[in-house]
């Protein structure tokens, strides 16, 4: 069996803790809004998945529309600091990923906005630090995960082929997706199971 190259991990609740709750308590102190009602407004219709798909296409078009939605004009300074503060780094899954550095090609892929994409740096920047330019939102690729499009499309992207990458990811639907395009799946559970599936392929 071909060894694996590539391996491409998913951000929240694999790289970092992700707590919408505080997200909504954040803006509801900003607005003065109810936080269910912004829950409802902003992440209730198809807005979100659409901006995770590519539309709008800019930071600066997702801004807008997400002002429009919660219904108060919000800037990216503000934007980002609220998504930082909803964030943890999980630092001991991401020196596993650093240590993959030395055997393997790597790269991040969230089913996120291009809003995501100009924040990264200020939201995440130790996985920004780590990953640099190979760290992608989903919009970039006008696809969501599980659709196994995407998996191959970052694959050819990075000149890998599907059967010799891993892909990890908290959610079920989205590792069942890469196995679908052909590459390896890894379902995050713990960093220690995470460490083991590593190990078993001589990946650290």
């Amino acid at each position: 069996m071909p060894g694996i190259e590539f391996v491409i991990f998913d951000m929240d609740e694999v790289l970092y803790d992700y707590r919408h709750e505080t997200r909504l308590e954040l803006l509801e102190e900003l607005t003065g809004r109810p936080a269910a009602e912004i829950d409802t407004a902003v992440w209730g219709g198809p807005h979100e998945e659409a901006a995770e798909a590519g539309e709008p296409g800019t930071a600066e078009a997702y801004l807008a529309q997400y002002g429009r939605l919660l219904g108060y004009p919000i800037d990216f300074n503000t934007w980002c600091d609220v998504r930082r503060r909803m964030m943890r780094p999980r630092l001991e899954v991401l020196s596993l990923v650093q240590r993959i550095t030395a055997k393997a090609d790597i790269a991040l892929l969230t089913n996120n906005g291009m809003m995501l994409k100009a924040a990264l740096p200020v939201c995440a920047p130790e996985a920004f630090e780590i990953f640099g330019g190979k760290a992608h939102v989903s919009a970039e690729f006008g696809l969501r995960k599980p659709d196994p499009r995407i998996y191959r499309a970052i694959c050819e992207k990075y000149e890998h082929q599907p059967d010799r990458c891993v892909f990890v990811d908290d959610k079920l639907e989205n590792v069942s997706g890469a196995e679908e395009a052909g590459l390896v799946g890894h379902h995050y559970s713990s960093c220690d199971a995470l460490e083991a599936f590593l190990s078993s392929h001589e990946l650290i």
